[in-house]
């Protein structure tokens, strides 16, 4: 069950964070913005633990997780295409 809810959040996140930034390279479809959002957790949970807001064992929520694939997605607007 927990695959599912962590599926189902990223979605979520990955759906918001490319609301709140719509950048030039847009991540685009189900799998995709799925990843975004995931990404976006291990990224917020990450920075989260370094900075002392989370402690070990503790993950990003939603917010977390939307703040994370928005910064996902700028650094991936900063790298050239191909």
């Amino acid at each position: 069950m927990g695959f599912i809810w962590t599926i189902l959040i990223g979605f979520i996140a990955g759906i918001l964070a490319k609301l709140i930034y719509g950048g030039p390279q847009q991540v685009s479809g189900f799998i995709l913005t799925t990843l975004l959002g995931v990404a976006g957790a291990f990224v917020a949970t990450y920075l989260g633990q370094q900075v002392g807001w989370y402690r070990f064992g503790e993950r990003a929520g939603l917010l977390g997780a939307v703040l994370g694939a928005v910064l996902v997605l700028f650094i991936w607007s900063l790298v050239p295409p191909r």
